[in-house]
C-alpha cells in the first residue's frame, strides 16, 4: 500500500527509488466495532528496516486484539525530513480511511524500535493538526498518535546518542540547532502522547539512558508513562523470543494498551 497516491516529494531524487516507494503493509482485523491501530516503525540505524521488527510484531499486535500496519518509511540516502513526512503521512491515511478499515480514529498508536523509535517519539513531538481546505483530503486529518511504545529508541542526537542514526539521517554538516530540534527528549510537551518505553541496562549501541531521559521529559510535563529496564540484553532483540527476561516487555505492553483503552 502506497502512502502518496502519485510520486512522493523527493523521491526523484534517487534513480529508480520508486521501486521502493514509501508504503505500509496492513495487518487489519475485522469486528463488529472500530479497533484500535497501531503503526509500526522497524528499527536499523536509517540505513534499512529490520525484518524481525516489522511483520512478527504485527502478528502480536493482532494475537492482543488490535490492527497493525508495518509502515516502509524512507531511509538513507534519504535524508531528515523525508521519514518523518513518511510517518506522518501513515497516521494520516490510516485516520482518513479508519471507518472504512474498521479503525477508531481516535485509538491510533504508533510503535517504534531503536531508530524506528526515535522515528516514532519524533512523530509524537512534532505532530501536525490537519490543514482544513487541503486539496488533499487525507491532509485534513491530524499526524498526531493518541499513545506511543518506544522500544529502546534513539532519543538523544547531543549526548548519549547513536551516531549511525544520525550520520544517515541528517548527513555531514548538520548544525547544532537540528540536532537540538531532533532530540526527542527537549521536546516533550504536555501534548505528547501517552507512552510505554522498554530497553535493557547493558544496551552497548543505544544507551539506556535515552529511554531515561525520555522518561524525564514525560514525568515533567505529566504525561502519563510506563518504563521498563531489563538487567542484560542486546540491542535490536525485537519481540525477544527465547530470552525469558526481555520477552516479558509484550506482556506488559499487552497490558498497558488495555489500561488506556487500545484494547
Amino acid at each position: 500500500m502506497k502512502l502518496w497516491e502519485q510520486e512522493a516529494p523527493g523521491i526523484h531524487s534517487v534513480q529508480g527509488a520508486w521501486d521502493n516507494a514509501p508504503g505500509m503493509t496492513p495487518y487489519l482485523l475485522k469486528g463488529d466495532k472500530p479497533r484500535a491501530a497501531v503503526l509500526v516503525l522497524p528499527g536499523g540505524g536509517y540505513s534499512m528496516r529490520a525484518e524481525h521488527e516489522g511483520e512478527p510484531v504485527a502478528r502480536w499486535l493482532n494475537s492482543i486484539g488490535l490492527s497493525a500496519f508495518v509502515v516502509h518509511y524512507r531511509v538513507a540516502p534519504y535524508r531528515h525530513p523525508y521519514p518523518l513526512m513518511d510517518a506522518q503521512r501513515a497516521i494520516r491515511l490510516v485516520r482518513f480511511h479508519a471507518e472504512e478499515w474498521g479503525i477508531d480514529p481516535e485509538r491510533i498508536g504508533i510503535l517504534g524500535f531503536s531508530a524506528g523509535g526515535h522515528l516514532a517519539a519524533t512523530v509524537c513531538n512534532h505532530a501536525a493538526a490537519g490543514t482544513l481546505g487541503s486539496e488533499d483530503p487525507i491532509d485534513t486529518c491530524s499526524s498526531r498518535p493518541d499513545a506511543a511504545v518506544l522500544c529502546y529508541p534513539v532519543i538523544s542526537f547531543r549526548e548519549f546518542s547513536h551516531e549511525g542514526s544520525i550520520l544517515n539521517l541528517l548527513g555531514d554538516g548538520h548544525d547544532i540547532q537540528l540536532l537540538d530540534e531532533l532530540s526527542n527528549h527537549l521536546r516533550v510537551s504536555p501534548g505528547t502522547p501517552p507512552t510505554f518505553l522498554w530497553h535493557t541496562a547493558d544496551d552497548s549501541a543505544v544507551p539506556v539512558e535515552n529511554s531515561l531521559e525520555y522518561a524525564k521529559a514525560l514525568s515533567r510535563n505529566k504525561v502519563p508513562y510506563e518504563l521498563h529496564v531489563f538487567p542484560e540484553g542486546r540491542h535490536g532483540l525485537g519481540l525477544a523470543d527465547g530470552d525469558p527476561s526481555v520477552s516479558q516487555w509484550s506482556a506488559l505492553c499487552g497490558k498497558w494498551f488495555r489500561q488506556i483503552g487500545f484494547v
